[in-house]
């Protein structure tokens, strides 16, 4: 199980950031985008993570080592979005990865969404495990295109309300 889950901190960056490449080069294989010419991938989203105060990064760890990161959005607003969502390969089919999640959506009670696509079967199942052990089968599914991306299939989005007490 995570050690911890609890907010980046700016001496977290270069750990986030590593943790980034890992999570966009994972993702390469389904939005079909090669990294830049200098190797790194878009990164506005991890950089308005520790900006904006609509956000907030998530660093996850295990035995004290970095496991992953979730970024939330929305925090203003009716409801938040799980933007970014990683684990890293060598403690995924643990539970881990469903243990972190649910120990963020508990700290953000309320309505959720969660965006995925088709294409990455392994996400598609996490995510509706997610939903399911978390509001039973008061979750909702919709497709909706990418903005900017006509050539691929719409997201998945996966939307419920979190109870203010955890409760999973």
């Amino acid at each position: 199980m995570p050690d911890v889950v609890r907010i980046a901190k700016d001496d977290d960056r270069s750990v986030m950031e590593r943790l980034w490449l890992m999570f966009r080069h994972d993702l390469s294989e389904f939005d079909e985008l090669l990294p830049n010419p200098d190797g790194s991938f878009r990164d506005e989203w991890l950089h308005q993570a520790f900006t904006d105060d609509d956000r907030v990064p998530y660093l996850i760890t295990c035995d004290d080592r970095p496991a992953g990161l979730a970024f939330v959005r929305g925090l203003a607003g009716p409801t938040r979005v799980l933007n970014s969502f990683f684990i890293v390969r060598g403690v995924r089919r643990r539970g881990i990865g469903l243990k972190a999640v649910q120990e963020v959506l508990a700290r953000h009670p309320g309505p959720w969404e969660i965006a995925f696509q088709d294409t990455n079967v392994t996400a598609v199942h996490f995510w509706r495990r997610v939903a399911t052990q978390t509001v039973g089968d008061a979750w909702t599914e919709d497709r909706r295109p990418v903005p900017g991306r006509p050539n691929l299939p719409p997201d998945v989005w996966i939307s419920f309300n979190t109870p203010a007490e955890g409760g999973y």
